[in-house]
């Protein structure tokens, strides 16, 4: 059962999309929040409205800082490990560093976490089914992955290879561990930088450029409003009977990528229209995709309740609404 009790959370990655909704969401209830984030994807603005709380405290450095994470781990209650290196187009561009970040920076959290007996969430991603394009997937579907030579597929191992740590620590040193596997999160605060498609189309729709779809667009996806995300995080790390259990986390509604550029172009009211690109050209030669990822959340809804309120016409309608503000503000 949940406890009521007021704590300390520790956050890696808080300055980050679904981090600083997260942080929102604790402090909203009363709980503290302490931060780990070195700004490499997340931004100090997505958390300028919090700013004067005096129950958060960010912390300027890296999750490879092995002092400061043992240090920022003893101080609190509960870790949620959110730091990696996100979105496609970085970790095409970056292999090196994502790999890094996301095996090591994981394995010096998760042994701390260890150290002082914090329990620990950590999020995992979909890209862990690989290629697997049945549906909807369940927790316990097979990894379909191409050649370790595409870079692609070294995200989806290291993430990989986090849950086997997780999962190792949690049945041989009992380390009370939860791992979420997210399903494209989406909503405010999210950057069009690192190769997010609605962030990316929607600023495209209002500088009235074509919206770029990659391949024939027909490839489907669900969207998950960012606060139903953060409700079904916080429904997991509240109930003890997730402990040494992962969870899929996300929307079932399945749009295809050219739909939805079309749908984008409606809300907007732009005039531009959708220009088809190759994934050769849009990452590098060899890129591989998959034509749907469609998420079982059969697991989650039955031990917590949880299902999504928010639909793809709210998600559009919100973060339209907020792309129009950013642009609006970088004009004055």
């Amino acid at each position: 059962m949940s406890n009521s009790a007021r704590k300390t959370y520790l956050i890696t990655g808080g300055s980050g999309f679904v981090g600083s909704h997260l942080t929102d969401a604790l402090l909203a209830r009363g709980d503290s929040v302490v931060i780990l984030d070195n700004l490499s994807t997340g931004r100090a603005a997505n958390l300028a409205h919090a700013g004067g709380n005096p129950r958060l405290r960010v912390v300027h450095g890296s999750v490879l800082d092995e002092l400061m994470v043992d240090e920022l781990v003893h101080r609190c209650d509960v870790v949620v490990h959110l730091a990696a290196a996100v979105g496609v187009k970085l970790i095409v561009e970056q292999p090196l560093r994502s790999l890094t970040t996301n095996i090591r920076g994981s394995e010096i959290v998760i042994e701390a976490a260890h150290r002082y007996r914090r329990k620990i969430l950590i999020t995992s991603t979909s890209e862990i089914y690989g290629k697997n394009s049945g549906g909807p997937l369940t927790e316990s579907s097979d990894r379909i992955l191409g050649s370790p030579a595409v870079v692609r597929w070294a995200y989806s191992t290291a993430k990989a290879v986090d849950e086997i740590l997780a999962n190792a620590y949690h049945k041989e040193r009992g380390l009370p561990t939860i791992v979420v596997r997210l399903f494209n999160t989406v909503g405010p605060r999210q950057s069009p930088a690192y190769g997010m498609v609605i962030p990316r189309l929607i600023r495209q729709a209002l500088g009235g450029v074509p919206l770029t779809v990659f391949g024939d667009g027909a490839q489907t996806r669900c969207f998950a409003h960012v606060r139903d995300v953060v409700d079904a995080l916080l429904r997991l790390l509240d109930n003890d009977e997730a402990i040494g259990r992962t969870f899929n986390v996300g929307s079932s509604d399945e749009v295809s990528i050219l739909e939805l550029a079309k749908t984008i172009i409606d809300f907007t009211g732009s005039t531009a229209g959708v220009e088809l690109v190759s994934y050769a050209e849009a990452y590098e030669e060899g890129f591989e995709d998959m034509m749907r990822r469609v998420p079982d959340t059969t697991r989650l809804r039955e031990l917590t309740g949880w299902v999504p309120r928010l639909s793809l016409h709210d998600i559009l309608t919100e973060t339209i609404a907020e792309a129009r503000a950013d642009l609006a503000a970088s004009q004055r």
